[in-house]
């Protein structure tokens, strides 16, 4: 018997395989012979909802690649993060070391990502929000104006450019059903450690025009020392449509300003995981301090479809934004002025046939960045004595070729792009003149993919592509504040199989996805004695891993007093290694990689009942994370359970919603966000225990 599960976990391909032959079985003969009722069933996720990831435009289960939209569930527990509805979906972790500092990682890249967004792509309406320097300001976004988003997972440089983690497209649109051209709204929420969030907002329409203008505001004290949060923030979208074009504007203005608490020992966990990090003999701590991030951003947008006639349209955008970072740490205190220009293009050419059609993308994008970054001494949270002035130049660009066919069942899709940069640096307090160079080599990564959709329900696939990632800024000047121009690029190889679609009418959505990538020069973190972070090239990685989905309409009856069920389960296996790892005289190879638990399980429970009241509650299960390279130290695994309820109805012209809801009801103490390699085995940065959240919207 253990032989044969020790068999069954070294060789998950097994299992895969026989669950894919089982639901192909069940697609081609199941669906058919059941005797189920549907006139009562309501299918409102997967079935009808059209993608627009690599500009397929097909129904969710249609697209052969590993692809995830969410729409509703970004609201269903939280309101003011994406974090709660992204860590639903398999192979995505998003974790928060403190209020307002995430990092998202998509299938073990967080391994590079002390914080923030990188190795990850971000668009909103078409409009990259990352910028040249390989981050992502994600946090500066009103998250109430995100409708909806996908998620692509994996190699994705084929058509979005560096990235070897996925790309992550976010989605505003409008409701335009209302009969009055204006339409108001607002909404006001609090909670435990001082949480307050409220929002107001104006939508106008008419005929081809239709926009909306937001203001948001979020507090909170947090539930460590150091820890207090406060961001505001306006935004303006808009869309006007012709006949033959479709222009949409985006423009914002963030006010940011999020304490630091900083990573924290076991020990000191256990004993008070309130505390920030402390003052040691030779440093001083997080409070005294005033460790924070103070981050203002205008940001304006343009994207525009043009369409040029029946076969052939073009697309083009273009963003600009600048970003004042003020950081005082424990060493030092860092400013930088960032400026980026953004721009993108495609031309696409589609064609049907009888029973095919063809499509044949072609375009670029460019990424540019200026940073203007100073390092000052920090005297209790004001700045001293100049200590390094820098003046850095980052250009990333790619061009791509895609072509798509589309055959009765079948579905092929063959690209690559060609991608570069150049980096270049001058450090003014060195009294030098002239400017360090950097160029990355152009690489060209390709990808094929080929589909076959049994009876419009269930889609098999596999992919073979190369990935192509180059080190961000914050890695090639971490803050140690010294410039790594060896640093190298990461690149992959990647093939997948994936099974997806619908079973039993639909009542039944499943995904299942299992890839291997082999990574080369991967990006890896380590810190010095004084707690700042470089980063090194550690060789080659081994990540293999499985990612199942299924959601299933347990109940429906519009009549009853309950009158749906829902059921959702998502899980990620996630077994990743170091293969080559040589540190200095410490070989890592065979190693965990760090920083990636092996197993995350969530499930959720949706259910509505009559008089318009609902309820979601989610159940998290995450393993044991490794947290240095040496695998010497490990944090625990943790349960999360997390619920919210509430009550939304329409009164006359009005829409009126109030929810109550809570986080970590089970009091779990645990890190959401740990510091890998951390030095003095700094790793945890401890969540909040129990707390509780409620509030209203109103519209009309």
């Amino acid at each position: 018997m253990y032989s044969c599960f020790v068999y069954l976990k070294k060789n998950f391909i097994v299992r895969i395989s026989i669950v894919i032959a089982l639901m192909i079985s069940l697609s081609i003969n199941g669906v058919s012979a059941q005797k189920i009722d549907t006139s009562e069933v309501v299918i409102v996720d997967f079935g009808p909802v059209i993608l627009h990831s690599y500009y397929y435009n097909k129904a969710w289960q249609e697209l052969p690649a590993p692809v995830t939209r969410l729409d509703k569930q970004i609201q269903e527990i939280a309101t003011t993060s994406l974090l709660p509805s992204l860590n639903t979906v398999p192979g995505i972790r998003m974790e928060q070391r403190s209020p307002e500092s995430f990092r998202l990682s998509m299938r073990g890249s967080v391994l590079r990502s002390p914080f923030g967004v990188r190795d990850v792509k971000v668009y909103w309406n078409g409009l990259p929000l990352s910028d040249g320097g390989g981050n992502t300001y994600l946090n500066l976004i009103n998250t109430t104006q995100i409708n909806s988003l996908e998620v692509i997972k994996g190699n994705t440089a084929s058509m979005y450019g560096a990235g070897i983690g996925g790309v992550l497209l976010l989605n505003t649109t409008y409701n335009s059903s209302y009969p009055n051209k204006n339409r108001y709204n607002a909404s006001i929420g609090g909670g435990s450690f001082g949480l307050l969030e409220e929002s107001a907002g104006w939508q106008y329409h008419k005929g081809k025009f239709i926009c909306k203008l937001v203001q948001s505001h979020e507090q909170s004290d947090g539930y460590r020392q150091q820890s207090a949060s406060r961001k505001d923030n306006i935004t303006y979208t808009a869309t006007y449509k012709t006949k033959k074009n479709t222009i949409d504007l985006i423009a914002f203005y963030t006010d940011q300003y999020y304490q630091t608490p900083g990573g924290i020992t076991l020990a000191q966990m256990q004993q008070n995981p309130k505390q920030a990090r402390a003052a040691t003999n030779t440093l001083p701590g997080a409070v005294q301090q005033k460790t924070a991030i103070y981050n203002k951003t205008p940001f304006i947008g343009l994207h525009d479809v043009y369409t040029i006639n029946q076969s052939l349209a073009a697309e083009a955008a273009v963003v600009y934004n600048h970003t004042d970072f003020e950081n005082p740490f424990i060493t030092n205190y860092e400013t930088r002025s960032e400026t980026n220009l953004n721009a993108t293009g495609k031309l696409i050419y589609s064609h049907k046939y009888a029973y095919s059609e063809f499509k044949w993308i072609n375009g670029g994008e460019l990424l540019y960045n200026h940073a203007s970054i100073e390092d000052d001494g920090n005297r209790k949270g004001v700045r001293d004595t100049v200590q390094f002035k820098d003046n850095v130049f980052i250009k990333q660009w790619f061009v791509f070729s895609q072509a798509q066919l589309s055959s009765g069942n079948w579905t092929f899709q063959l690209g690559a792009s060609a991608n570069g940069g150049d980096f270049k640096y001058k450090r003014l307090t060195d009294g030098n003149n002239g400017f360090t160079h950097k160029n990355t080599d152009v690489v060209v990564m390709p990808k094929f993919t080929v589909g076959y959709n049994f009876n419009n329900m269930v889609t098999i696939f596999g992919d073979i592509s190369r990935g192509f990632s180059p080190p961000a800024l914050s890695e090639i000047r971490a803050s140690d504040r010294q410039f790594n121009t060896t640093l190298q690029p990461e690149t992959s190889w990647s093939e997948e199989i994936g099974i997806k679609g619908g079973l039993f009418h639909r009542l039944l959505i499943f995904d299942i996805n299992l890839y291997r990538t082999r990574l080369q020069n991967a990006i890896v973190l380590r810190n010095n004695a004084n707690g700042n972070s470089y980063f090194v090239n550690a060789g080659n990685t081994k990540q293999d891993g499985l990612e199942v989905y299924f959601k299933y309409h347990v109940y429906h009856n519009s009549a009853g007093a309950i009158q749906t069920v829902d059921v959702t389960n998502s899980y990620s296996y996630q077994p990743y290694k170091f293969i080559t790892y040589q540190q200095g005289s410490n070989d890592y190879s065979g190693n965990n990689l760090t920083g990636v638990p092996c197993n995350v399980n969530t499930s959720g429970l949706n259910i509505t009942f009559k008089k318009d009241f609902y309820t979601h509650v989610s159940y998290t299960y995450t393993s044991s994370t490794p947290l240095t390279d040496a695998n010497d130290a490990y944090a625990n695994a943790y349960h999360l359970l997390q619920a919210k309820g509430g009550w939304q109805v329409w009164i006359k012209k009005v829409y009126l919603e109030i929810y109550v809801g809570g986080d970590n009801l089970l009091n779990e103490h645990y890190s959401l966000g740990n510091d890998i390699n951390a030095a003095g085995k700094r790793f945890y940065n401890p969540a909040a225990t129990i707390n509780f959240f409620g509030g209203c919207k109103v519209s009309w």
